[in-house]
């Protein structure tokens, strides 16, 4: 919730998609640059100490922005230099959480957890910009994070003293380097093509994803029939697509084909939501798209989630996954850094130089957001053609063998 209304106050004090991109280019760039390097750690340090640390640092991070906030000294670059700190953290607190769900379930159990784990983050998905934005209205940007903190506790609680995590021992990996770990990761995707090929898939996805995640709250936020209300209702109904395809994730059998299921997830969103966002200029369009562009990521995650676990050992699984997180998500911090250039210096000063009769304007809108609009259709062509390029790849359908 303290992320999404730093979004807004961050959009509210500059007006400037790029300034708000670069509070998640800030976050993804060092988690992206020493995930690689993180395996190591991750296999070999306790995993409930290394979730709790991460956590506990995370809330710490969010009590110095309150601190700021109180004493009205808060400035952009404090929550650029607070996310990349956050950031650095994620790197070992993301493969420890996936390998603790290894640990914890059975793998003829794999698709449900990953469908309840869906089931929780669409939760997320749906309350934060709802109680966000309550809060925002009914009180201020403190309230917001105190709530944040009081959760923090539920959690760390939860955690320390009621969830048991059984050791994984294995003695080559306390004698591995650093180095060492970040090379075996690498070997492991090297020698298995389809698993490295499907992260490079997604990493293309996450590219066209992160361009459009800078543009999309420029765009709500200052489009004719946006606003903060406009913002949160379409992230509640993203969320709300969320849940409902998690809980199709957690019930469906078996699918015949995994790959097929996640190449066809993929297409259904990326030609979706960009689309109707950029033709739509209502939040009921805003919201189908929303529902069509996320309603399906669930079920895709899910099976993903299953070929991974039923492929990598348990014991590689924590250097295999840093390694992933570096390829997968490198492109994130790209795309968003990208997505807030060319909203502020390329999209929106072309649509502002057309006249209102021209033909652009007149399928775009026009003013602030309509420059935001034109990219979507663009992103939309993009993530519809590196869906059907992937599809052809040999090495991804060889996963279902």
């Amino acid at each position: 919730m303290t992320n999404f209304a730093l979004i807004i106050w961050s959009y509210q004090q500059h007006g400037s998609a790029l300034t708000t991109a670069m509070l998640s280019v800030c976050t993804y760039a060092p988690y992206v640059i020493m995930s690689i390097f993180a395996g190591a750690l991750s296999d070999k340090w306790n995993k409930k100490i290394t979730l709790l640390i991460s956590d506990s640092f995370a809330a710490l991070c969010t009590v110095v922005v309150l601190v700021l906030l109180q004493t009205g000294r808060l400035e952009i670059w404090h929550l650029y230099c607070l996310n990349a700190l956050n950031g650095l953290m994620n790197t070992v607190q993301q493969p420890a959480a996936d390998v603790t769900i290894s640990i914890l379930t059975p793998k003829k159990h794999y698709q449900k957890a990953c469908g309840m784990r869906s089931f929780s983050n669409s939760l997320i998905n749906i309350m934060t910009p709802i109680i966000a934005t309550s809060l925002l209205a009914l009180a201020n940007i403190q309230a917001v994070i105190a709530f944040d903190l009081l959760t923090f506790g539920v959690a760390f609680i939860s955690l320390l003293c009621f969830i048991k995590i059984p050791k994984v021992e294995n003695e080559y990996i306390k004698k591995e380097s650093v180095i060492q770990s970040a090379k075996s990761g690498l070997h492991y995707l090297k020698q298995n093509r389809g698993i490295l090929d499907m992260i490079l898939f997604l990493a293309a996805i996450n590219f066209t994803a992160s361009v459009f995640e800078a543009a999309f709250p420029a765009m709500l936020l200052s489009r004719k029939g946006g606003g903060e209300v406009a913002l949160g209702m379409v992230n509640s109904v993203s969320g709300i697509a969320l849940l409902i395809g998690s809980i199709v994730a957690s019930i469906l059998p078996t699918p015949k084909s995994r790959v097929r299921v996640i190449c066809n997830a993929l297409l259904l969103s990326m030609s979706t939501e960009n689309f109707l966002l950029a033709f739509g200029q209502s939040v009921p369009i805003w919201c189908v798209g929303a529902v069509l562009g996320w309603i399906a990521i669930p079920i895709m995650n899910a099976n993903m989630d299953v070929i991974f676990r039923n492929y990598i050992p348990i014991d590689m699984q924590g250097r295999v996954y840093s390694t992933r997180n570096t390829l997968q998500f490198f492109t994130i911090p790209i795309g968003y850094f990208l997505g807030g250039i060319l909203v502020d210096k390329v999209f929106e000063p072309f649509m502002a130089s057309h006249h209102t009769d021209e033909l652009l304007v007149g399928i775009f809108g026009a003013g602030k957001g309509s420059g935001a609009a034109f990219l979507f259709f663009f992103l939309g062509i993009v993530g519809v053609l590196t869906c059907l390029i992937f599809r052809r790849n040999t090495h991804i359908w060889k996963l279902e063998e």
